[in-house]
């Protein structure tokens, strides 16, 4: 039978002196109680006791912080000062042991109250509960405490616990979990690793993986890798903390299942024999390793990276920190962007990988002791990922090595903020080769490939990042070819075969004729697609659907125009609101909002879509709390209706531009009538206010549809907005309850499941009783599969991305509305997504 224990828990003060609000504390990690609730202390004594009695579960090794689980399971987490991390331990000195029981009122740490003031941040130490969950009410106190003596919290608690067994998971002593033999073919390269730390990261307890005598921190992407596992190495997973037990049994599986990684789905080369080098038969071939397959004939041009220069002294540690701090934020961002303009999840992970390793404790923990030692942030960031990227490059192990260089690209991405330099882009002009030491993860995502017809490489494979984006760009591509490579002259014509790995230099008139004509064929295709997208897209029985584009700014709106865009479906007003540290006004919005007009013309629909954040998409001026599940928490319009003031300066913002085209306001991630009648109450109350929007009175309200509640509820929706956009993507996910970013999951979140489509059906249907519009602006408006399906399922828009536009179109064109609805019909009454795409891929014969 499990034990009563008390439901009323009185935390008593650890330190003398004035107890502080936790909102009032100048750190929001802490005053947004993302750490936990609690209360703060600013400390007149040195002498850190116990506020309660328990177990040592936690000891951080800079001494500055340690966790105490109660009896009752309770966490309560003791941190001195505000970034005393930085100190390393200086000026704290332990008096506990992690996994040694204490007593209330024991000697916890000790620590030198007036150089700790002098080097921190501040003094004030935060008494918080790490387990909130557990507490159903929290009462902090006020005014002056007494160390060992005054209660500064008391807890109401939620649910009675069993203490013996509690203190059995939480002891000090590390546990070790079976062996598991490890199934990925390349061991665990920068995907698999990035997965797992990303796992090992929802854990308390400190998690390491063990192979014989060889240890690695689980939740370091580049300790990880470091390992260089094999496919069949015999991997433990040792852990030591709270949540020990259930980490193990987590993390053991992962790695059974390879994490996530399935047979195919390692950065093999494309082919078996990809990754031998070429042989040269002439003196004219420069030979390297097929990275990428394809022709393409054009000119050389010989690209360089700029070295990076950085101070080695720094200002203070604190502020130095806080520049680190200020990069690494504002790198995940850039990579945020990157990673939305590919089209392809599979490949979007390489760029997960990068995010991952922005935020490994290792490769952090290192820059930050340079920063302590009075390095600037620049120097200590450069020297920690210089170290990371050579243990990785020194490996016997070739995959392994070449994720040297995915190090290195993050760390220059940091560097150049840190210096204050704007990352090179690569400007080309048309018809261009590239020729380089070596390129970048980030430097290939981010190629105009309507200039760069391809590149080479003379570092790196088959299996770099660099290849493995270069083939979803379908951009030919050697890597390691012959360095006498670097030595032709910039506008040098040659032929480019990444196919067999070879650079033909000198080609003769007839070689070169050959490949232009093999170029030509594809290039003529989508030329007649181009040339016809200007006219609307009418499938052969006379039904119009409105091609239109999915953009995020005047640029990406022009572009779409010249590729046949009827108008923008989906204008993404993030762009406004990301990579910067306030909100933007009213002003800056508005003239944004009417330059994307202004490249449509008055006579085209514009469909705005307001700020759609939240969940996946955080901003880093608008913390909002942590959340369990944050994909069903606020986001998109409910993020809105929570922050009223940003809402009504971003509608006012795009009413000014009523005018200037066929205004429509979309709303994100509504799922229920009241926050659409709650949106759009307030769009009513702006159109009221005198001058507000002057021009047009015809603005349009409609809604995107990306949950089930709405799709099952189109009819009633339909009565109160004037258009319907389906965001498939997200659809999808909340659909089939699989995260479109889930390692194992992402691949059977298919949007042509029948689910999906049904879901798509119930929107056509609700809104066709009401006479209102269905387009589709998710992924699925882009996919030439699926396009027929979903015109046969009612939907009169397609907002798809700007280059594929005119194959959009043209294909509309060869399609007849008739057999598109018995092609729908008969799709959705199958049973698994296979089918589908079965059937649809024989529609297409």
């Amino acid at each position: 039978m499990m034990p009563t224990v008390a439901t009323r828990l009185e935390i008593v003060a650890p330190l003398s002196g004035v107890l502080v609000p936790l909102e009032s504390v100048p750190d929001p990690v802490f005053a947004q109680k993302m750490v936990g609730d609690g209360v703060s202390l600013d400390p007149t004594t040195g002498d850190l006791l116990a506020p309660v009695a328990g177990t040592v579960t936690q000891l951080h090794k800079a001494h500055h912080a340690l966790t105490i689980t109660t009896g009752q399971g309770i966490e309560v987490l003791l941190h001195i000062g505000i970034d005393t991390v930085m100190l390393k331990g200086e000026g704290f000195t332990p008096k506990v042991r992690q996994g040694e029981k204490v007593d209330v009122g024991q000697i916890l740490i000790s620590f030198d109250v007036d150089l700790v003031a002098r080097k921190a941040a501040s003094l004030l130490t935060q008494i918080l509960i790490a387990n909130v969950d557990k507490v159903a009410r929290f009462v902090p106190a006020s005014g002056i405490a007494v160390a060992g003596q005054s209660v500064v919290l008391t807890l109401e608690l939620s649910e009675l616990a069993d203490a013996a067994a509690t203190v059995d998971v939480i002891a000090g002593n590390a546990l070790t979990g079976a062996a598991v033999s490890l199934p990925n073919p390349s061991g665990l390269h920068a995907r698999p690793a990035a997965v797992l730390a990303a796992e090992a990261k929802k854990f308390k307890s400190d998690l390491r993986l063990v192979r014989g005598a060889d240890e690695a921190n689980a939740k370091s992407v580049v300790a990880i890798m470091g390992l260089a596992t094999q496919r069949g190495d015999a991997i433990k997973v040792k852990a030591s903390g709270p949540d020990a037990n259930e980490a193990i049994r987590t993390i053991s599986a992962l790695l059974a299942d390879g994490c996530g990684e399935k047979p195919g789905a390692a950065p093999d080369a494309p082919a078996a024999a990809a990754a031998v080098r070429a042989t040269p038969v002439s003196a004219n071939e420069l030979a390297g390793v097929s990275a990428s397959p394809g022709l393409a004939v054009g000119r050389i041009v010989q690209y360089r990276q700029e070295m990076i220069d950085v101070a080695e002294a720094g200002e203070t540690p604190a502020r130095e920190r806080s520049k680190l701090d200020a990069a690494l934020h504002e790198a995940r961002a850039q990579i945020e962007v990157l990673k939305s303009q590919l089209a392809d999840p599979a490949k979007a992970q390489i760029l997960d990988a990068h995010q991952e390793l922005l935020a490994d404790p290792d490769l952090t923990d290192l820059a930050i002791e340079g920063v302590s030692q009075g390095k600037s942030a620049g120097f200590a960031w450069r020297a920690a990922f210089s170290q990371y990227a050579s243990r990785l490059e020194a490996l016997d192990n070739a995959l392994l090595r070449e994720r040297g260089n995915d190090i290195r690209d993050v760390g220059r991405r940091v560097l150049s903020l840190l210096a204050g330099v704007k990352q090179a882009q690569i400007v080309v002009a048309q018809g261009s080769i590239l020729i380089a030491e070596e390129l970048t993860p980030s430097d290939t995502a981010s190629l105009d490939r309507g200039k760069v017809l391809g590149f080479c490489t003379t570092t790196g494979g088959a299996t770099s990042h660099v290849a493995i984006l270069a083939r979803s760009f379908g951009i030919p591509a050697v890597c390691g070819i012959d360095e006498e490579a670097l030595n032709l002259e910039d506008g040098t014509l040659v032929v480019l075969d990444g196919s067999k790995g070879i650079l033909y230099r000198n080609p003769s008139d007839a070689e070169i004729a050959q490949a232009q004509e093999r170029v030509a064929r594809q290039a003529a295709k989508r030329e007649e697609e181009l040339a016809g997208a200007a006219a609307p897209a009418v499938t052969t029985d006379g039904q119009h659907i409105e091609v239109v584009a999915n953009v995020r700014n005047a640029q990406e709106a022009r572009a779409g125009v010249a590729n046949g865009a009827e108008g923008v479906g989906l204008l993404r007003s993030e762009f406004l609101f990301d990579d910067r540290d306030t909100a933007p006004d009213e002003e800056e919005q508005a003239t944004a909002y009417a330059a994307v007009a202004a490249a449509l013309g008055s006579e085209r629909t514009l469909v705005i879509r307001t700020l759609d954040v939240g969940g996946d998409k955080p901003l880093p001026y608008l913390p909002l709390p942590r959340e369990d599940n944050p994909f069903l928490g606020l986001r998109g319009v409910r993020v809105s209706l929570d922050q009223p003031e940003m809402f009504r300066t971003q509608l006012r913002a795009i009413l000014r531009v009523a005018r200037m085209a066929k205004l429509h306001i979309m709303f994100p991630m509504i799922a229920t009538l009241e926050e659409l009648r709650e949106a759009k109450s307030i769009v009513a109350a702006i159109l009221a206010e005198e001058d507000a929007a002057p021009g047009r009175s015809d603005v349009r309200v409609g809604l995107m549809i990306e949950v089930p509640s709405a799709a099952v509820m189109a009819e009633q929706f339909a009565r109160e907005a004037d258009f319907f956009s389906i965001g498939t993507n997200d659809l999808t996910q909340y659909t089939l309850a699989m995260d479109r970013g889930h390692p194992k999951l992402a691949r059977k979140a298919d949007g042509l499941h029948p689910s999906v489509l049904k879901m798509i059906a119930l929107t056509c249907e609700g809104a066709r009783k009401h006479g209102k519009w269905v387009g589709v602006c998710g992924g699925m408006a882009s996919d030439t599969m699926a396009v027929p399906v979903l015109i046969g399922l009612g939907v009169d828009e397609l907002s798809v991305s700007v280059p594929a536009i005119p194959a959009i179109k043209a294909l509309v064109k060869r399609l007849s509305l008739a057999e598109c609805r018995l092609l729908a019909q008969e799709v959705v009454e199958m049973g698994t997504a296979t089918e589908v795409r079965a059937r649809l891929a024989a529609f297409a014969d």
